[in-house]
């Protein structure tokens, strides 16, 4: 049995499928915490949250790292940790550097540091030759004025340390620039508490539809598990509506964006690590929108596992521990896996959702979930709003999508304005 630290978590599905992962595979864990609050309000009514599971609650500053460093290695002389992981992209780093610090298994901080800052992600897949979007890294919005004359619009605006497309737009103008840059910087600490670093990211719109490439890299060599599909809505945000896995495309298109997924971890010099590369397939090519060294959010995880067998949280895991990955999956009976979130599309409080007894009773389904009446709505152009998800299967072939959509339109969500 192997004790594992696990440095913060996300709210969602990854703090259920995380610790149950550590679990399943005969391990125990440790979870470490600057409030542990976060996670306990996120716990339905009545059940305990998953990571209570944890063999210790710890309590320290993990926005801190000059002062998190030593006290882990404290830690780590009374408690003996095998192994260190977080799901949450806001720790990424910092669970690198831990496990740095102590001698254990683990990417190098500094390139999961580089795939965490989109300035850093664009600047060396650039360096390294891999072809993408013309972008500029710009310090304020006059900068960013002048980049954008010189790339040309449309063009879409990031934050370099933002994720689950958090301020990300597409921008026509100068106006809608200087809008979307003060936007960003009346944003000025991350949900975590962490200060964010000013600069925008300015990119070329790129066109084609988008996919995410999850891969597992041990010991040098990366095994591309497959490719998942992507929807995407909400303009002039980029809020993920819905993805299917495996993605229904073309052979060809499916090597391809293998191949650049591989081309960009290795420009990243990561390694032991689970990666969720997205990518455009442009009609120039693919192209890396950025690149994510963890197993992918959205359930996309929980698809690939329905229809492989694969589990890479389990994959994430054994790689903390400095384990090569079991890859080898089953026949699960399933050939597609999609998932459709219900997108608010106006601010207010949630009065109910018709159809759900319907969708839950309906064949090919999954798993359900829907938000509870009374919630506060708020259409913020993110993927941190939805108001539930349904997940199904198709037993023959990629039509898990086209079912998920039907069952979608079944459902009536009600919000009544404040």
């Amino acid at each position: 049995m192997a004790h594992l630290l696990m440095v913060e978590s996300w709210v969602g599905s990854m703090s259920r499928l995380l610790p149950r992962a550590i679990l399943e595979g005969g391990h125990e864990f440790s979870f470490l915490t600057r409030d542990l609050h976060h996670y306990l309000r996120s716990a339905p009514e009545g059940t305990a949250h998953p990571l209570l599971a944890a063999r210790h609650v710890l309590t320290a500053d993990t926005n801190d790292t000059d002062t998190l460093l030593p006290a882990v290695e404290r830690l780590h002389g009374a408690l003996g940790f095998d192994g260190v992981i977080t799901s949450c992209d806001y720790y990424l780093p910092t669970a690198a550097r831990i496990a740095a610090r102590l001698g254990l298994p683990g990417p190098a901080p500094d390139a999961v540091e580089n795939a965490c800052r989109k300035d850093a992600t664009r600047r060396l897949l650039s360096a390294a030759g891999l072809p993408g979007p013309r972008f500029a890294v710009c310090a304020d919005g006059v900068r960013a004025a002048e980049a954008a004359r010189e790339i040309g619009y449309p063009l879409v605006v990031k934050p370099v340390d933002l994720c689950a497309g958090m301020f990300v737009r597409r921008v026509d103008d100068e106006r809608e620039l200087k809008d979307a840059c003060r936007a960003l910087a009346e944003f000025p600490v991350n949900a975590r508490g962490q200060r964010r670093d000013p600069v925008v990211l300015l990119e070329e719109l790129l066109h084609g539809p988008e996919v995410s490439v999850e891969t597992v890299s041990y010991d040098g060599v990366t095994e591309v598990i497959g490719v998942t599909d992507k929807s995407v809505g909400g303009a002039p945000a980029f809020i993920e509506t819905g993805h299917m896995f495996p993605a229904a495309l073309t052979p060809a298109d499916t090597e391809a964006a293998g191949q650049t997924a591989l081309l960009a971890l290795k420009a990243l010099a990561l390694d032991g690590v689970v990666a969720h590369t997205e990518i455009k397939l442009t009609a120039d090519g693919p192209r890396v929108v950025e690149v994510n060294p963890r197993p992918a959010g959205n359930r996309i995880t929980e698809l690939v596992r329905h229809v492989t067998g694969i589990d890479l949280a389990a994959a994430g895991v054994d790689l903390a521990l400095g384990h090569r990955p079991d890859l080898r999956g089953w026949d699960t009976g399933l050939r597609s896996a999609a998932i459709g979130f219900l997108v608010p599309g106006t601010n207010g409080t949630l009065a109910s959702i018709g159809g759900g007894d319907a969708v839950r009773g309906a064949p090919d389904v999954l798993e359900v979930q829907l938000a509870e009446p009374g919630r506060a709505v708020r259409a913020d152009g993110s993927n941190n709003t939805y108001l539930g998800h349904i997940m199904a299967a198709d037993t023959t072939g990629p039509g898990a999508r086209d079912r998920v959509a039907e069952l979608l339109s079944g459902l009536r969500p009600r919000v009544v304005s404040h």
